[in-house]
């Protein structure tokens, strides 16, 4: 059912605002002010906008090793052979990747969740990359899994049951040492606080 702004809106306009809405951090209000910037906006723009949406949906796809985003599969990191691939860093989304990459301290492996055990939300450990990330354990030379997750209650909650999964495994788990603001998401993070909790991480 449409909003009470919304029914005033033309059909087209009120669509698009509807659809936006649907986007993370974006509320009714910051949702009509970006469709009418997008209206006044010229047509080009407007296309190459759209255009650049449907080219990232189209080419864009998952590695089917770590499960991050790439174009080429395996994705530029996986495919590094000065990677160390005795390590894996265990994060929640792809922006976390980034973030850590940034720091240039860590040259490892990764693996991306997509998500965090959350029972309130109805995410559990089978909705999450769970399974592929054992896999990798059992089959690669790892000797070392650090658990990047959120400084979270769900994030919390996911490196708990992943530390308990992995370490009857035989491997080293770890964790990113506090400094990290709890509730914080690691893509925030500057790169001195991310270089400093994995510096100082602590095995499980």
């Amino acid at each position: 059912m449409r909003g009470d702004a919304e029914r005033y809106l033309p059909r087209p306009v009120a669509r698009l605002v509807e659809e936006l809405i649907r986007l993370p951090g974006i509320g009714p209000k910051s949702a009509s002010r970006l469709a009418y910037y997008l209206l006044r906006a010229p047509e080009e723009e407007a296309r190459a906008l759209g255009e650049a949406i449907l080219e990232m949906k189209q080419r864009m796809h998952f590695c089917s090793q770590c499960y991050n985003i790439t174009e080429l599969d395996p994705c530029s990191i996986c495919a590094d052979e000065n990677r160390d691939r005795r390590s894996i860093c265990v994060v929640e989304e792809p922006l976390d990747v980034v973030a850590l990459e940034r720091t240039g301290r860590y040259r490892g492996l990764y693996h991306i969740l997509h998500g965090a055990i959350s029972p309130v939300e109805g995410i559990g450990p089978d909705d999450l990359r769970i399974r592929e990330l054992l896999a990798r354990v059992r089959l690669q030379p790892v000797t070392e899994v650090i658990l990047a997750t959120n400084p979270s209650l769900e994030g919390d909650a996911t490196a708990m049951y992943l530390a308990q999964q992995l370490i009857p495994l035989g491997v080293r788990v770890t964790r990113l040492a506090h400094g990290l603001p709890m509730g914080g998401d690691l893509e925030y993070a500057d790169e001195i606080t991310l270089s400093r909790a994995l510096e100082g991480r602590r095995e499980l």
